[in-house]
């Protein structure tokens, strides 16, 4: 699926991930390749991202994404709240 998240100060993510777990208000979720549409409010916690491939940091690589250091397809983004969408495919994180 492809994968956004996105900041009021930066675009702080994009790329494709195989699962994406997220902070809702009621507990973690996860979402997969090809899961069903939703939309979901999310609490302050850490987004975690399964990605397609391993992740390569780059000049403009955001200081919130933390790798981690076992697995190269897994990195962590804290977030203080925010909104999800998830439709055709695509997943949406408009994070504080």
């Amino acid at each position: 699926m492809q994968l956004e998240i996105i900041t009021p100060e930066a675009n702080v993510f994009a790329g494709d991930a195989n699962a994406v777990q997220l902070p809702g208000l009621d507990g973690l979720f996860q979402v997969l390749n090809g899961h069903a549409p939703i939309i979901s409010a999310l609490k302050e916690g850490v987004v975690k991202v399964d990605l397609s491939a391993g992740f390569e940091v780059n000049e403009k690589t955001s200081d919130l994404i933390v790798k981690d250091p076992k697995d190269t397809k897994i990195i962590r983004i804290p977030i203080k709240g925010g909104v999800a969408e998830l439709m055709n495919n695509k997943l949406i994180v408009l994070a504080e």
